[in-house]
């Protein structure tokens, strides 16, 4: 592996070298480029583009790569999960609301007041969730699902503002896909003195962030103070997540990329891991914007964030077989104070019954321009499908996300690690601009290319590993990426067309017809039917590959059919109502928190409360501002964050 790893290094150095020396002698001859570093010719217009722009922009991306691949290695370290990246405590996410805030409001001052409305933006959504995370010692299962639902709640804000302000707030797209163009060396002037004394603080903490991947109890008996030593290293690494976003917009993939290939290339402690990520993160993010400026000289230029997806996805890919000298971590276990309950035929009755009064008042009740009103018996024929639709994607997507969380073993999987939501929405949104016309009748098509191709992908792609939990979630994640940065890409494109997309990606149920209504009920009780049949598997995958093996559990097979039924839940909730983030990740944590820990009851609760979470978010999105509607999916982070947030700190703080 050292030899491979050298040799893969090395490549990558190289590539990022001659990728330099082709862009820097297009612009200025070899002979001269010592001259514009240091004195450029005021009367050379490629002198002076040398020096202002494309040298400044290529030590952009070295710092920004390298400081991505820091703050990456803490966020793994410190949370003890592989999935955790910068975006993971909701920096990415509270700092384009902040931006988008800042450009709404006007406010003056330029590009200064954007970077501090950035900056506030990051920090402010990290202080919630230190506030949030405050009980038992900062735990790391409390900060990362803290972290996760006020991403999402940021993230919810920022949609419903641009889709509102959909021309104004535009430019947040080309922003958020993660642009390194410079005009001079101030970008490089502020961060570097920054990430110099962020690297330097690591490097005096080293010893206790080391520990932080120890048990807590092993932590505690070597007098390791854990809440000071979490909230120091997590705090380093958001201020300068902060930074990062501030100077070069949201560039993703890098921060979970270059730690975990670290650990690929052999490095076990965490010196040589931050070492080597580093190394990876500058490596990579300067070859993909060197690939983006060779690129504009013949084509156009793209965001840089969208050219490391695009050169980053496949990388991993390709390492997968590498893999197996990945020793990746178990994730802690949420710990609750509640007692387990058991599902008994009253508390179900109950249940039923408060999912009835909520269809009564989704189908009859209402606003018009005369205020209130209840008519049952008029308005069901033509809500309906919207209220069926809105049901049956809340209910698959939650049992969807029980499956993944069970499967992978990990509280951060979710219907969207899969890749088939992106990959669903990606086909829906390439009919809508490729193709002219009403294409309304061939969306389920389109979508179900999308879904089918990504799944095909990842069953090859997995297959190798027996569909473990880690190749799963890689695969799913490296797919994933690729396609939601190809969709911001699309709606930073400038197309009229695109302003239509935004209510549908939002998770709508405007224009549900009564045939796809019938169809995504009719799939969903055949697929939600077929859930008790695995219910065996998914209470023992939870325990561990060895120990499904142990009491005569086909790892391989069972992996495969559970991943398939999740595969097409999430593909029928998407194709309906397109695709939605929070139900998914959140309902399966929202049924353990109120006691009901065993799978089959587990997935039979969560199932109801997305079902519940979207009937209510649907009926209010139509009544909230009417005669505006705001999209169910919004909605439902809008109810459902507050809600988790409350049970999250009460189970936690006791």
């Amino acid at each position: 592996m050292r030899t491979f790893g050298l040799l893969w290094l090395s490549a990558l150095a190289l590539v990022a070298i001659g990728l330099t020396g082709v862009n820097f002698s297009q612009l200025v001859p070899a002979p001269l480029w010592w001259h514009s570093v240091w004195s450029p010719d005021g009367q050379d217009a490629s002198q002076m583009l040398f020096h202002f722009s494309l040298l400044p922009r290529t030590v952009l991306s070295l710092l920004v790569g390298a400081s991505l691949g820091l703050v990456g290695v803490l966020f793994q370290q410190i949370l003890r999960n592989p999935l955790a990246e910068p975006a993971t405590l909701g920096v990415s996410a509270g700092a384009q609301l902040g931006l988008a805030l800042a450009t709404l409001w006007a406010l003056p001052g330029g590009e200064t007041t954007r970077q501090l409305a950035t900056i506030v933006g990051a920090v402010g959504a990290g202080a919630i969730v230190f506030g949030v995370a405050s009980g038992r010692r900062m735990s790391p299962i409390t900060l990362i699902l803290a972290g996760l639902v006020v991403g999402l709640y940021c993230g919810a804000v920022k949609s419903l503002l641009t889709l509102f302000n959909h021309e104004r707030l535009q430019s947040l797209f080309l922003w958020g896909s993660g642009m390194l163009n410079q005009y001079d060396w101030s970008a490089v002037s502020f961060l570097w003195p920054r990430m110099l004394i962020g690297l330097v603080i690591v490097l005096l903490m080293i010893r206790p962030l080391a520990m932080l991947a120890l048990d807590d109890t092993v932590i505690r008996s070597l007098g390791v103070n854990l809440t000071v030593a979490r909230i120091a290293g997590l705090g380093i690494a958001m201020v300068l997540s902060a930074m990062l976003v501030s100077v070069a917009g949201v560039i993703g993939f890098i921060g979970l990329f270059a730690p975990l290939l670290a650990r690929m290339l052999g490095a076990r402690r965490l010196g040589p891991q931050l070492a080597l990520a580093m190394l990876v993160g500058a490596l990579l993010l300067a070859i993909s914007d060197q690939c983006i400026i060779l690129l504009a000289r013949y084509w156009r230029e793209v965001p840089t964030g969208v050219a490391t997806a695009l050169v980053g996805a496949p990388v991993m890919l390709w390492l997968l077989p590498h893999l197996r000298h990945v020793n990746v971590p178990a994730v802690d276990t949420v710990r609750q104070s509640v007692r387990e309950r058991a599902l008994s035929t009253p508390l179900l009755a109950l249940y039923a019954a408060l999912l009835l009064l909520l269809l009564l008042i989704a189908l009859g009740s209402g606003q018009d321009q005369n205020g209130w009103y209840w008519s049952l018996h008029e308005m069901w024929q033509w809500r309906w499908p919207r209220v069926v639709a809105a049901l049956s994607a809340g209910a698959m997507l939650a049992v969807a996300g029980t499956l993944m969380q069970k499967l992978t073993g990990n509280p951060m999987a979710s219907p969207e690690v899969l890749g088939v939501t992106s990959g669903a929405a990606f086909g829906v949104v390439l009919l809508l601009l490729l193709v002219p016309g009403d294409v309304s009748s061939w969306r389920w098509l389109a979508g179900s290319a999308g879904a089918g191709g990504t799944l095909l992908l990842i069953m090859l792609l997995a297959n190798r590993g027996g569909y473990s939990s880690s190749r799963l979630l890689l695969v799913g994640i490296a797919l994933s990426t690729v396609f939601s940065t190809l969709l911001t890409f699309i709606l930073a494109s400038g197309d009229p067309r695109t302003g239509s997309l935004l209510a549908w990606l939002a998770g709508s149920t405007y224009k549900v017809s009564p045939q796809q209504a019938y169809i995504s009920a009719l799939i969903a009780l055949v697929l939600l039917s077929a859930t008790p049949l695995i219910r065996r598997w998914i209470a023992i995958m939870p325990l561990g590959a060895s120990v499904a093996q142990s009491v005569g559990v086909a790892l391989r097979p069972a992996r495969m059919l559970i991943l398939l039924l999740a595969a097409g839940l999430v593909a029928t909730a998407t194709l309906v109502i397109g695709p939605l983030s929070f139900v998914g990740l959140m309902a399966p944590h929202l049924a353990r928190f109120l006691g009901f820990r065993r799978a089959l009851q587990q997935i039979v609760i969560a199932s109801l409360l997305g079902g519940m979470l979207m009937l209510i978010a649907d009926w209010l999105g139509r009544v909230l501002i009417f005669p505006y509607q705001i999209p169910a999916g919004l909605l439902a982070t809008f109810i459902g964050a507050p809600y988790f947030i409350l049970l999250l700190r009460r189970q936690h703080s006791a």
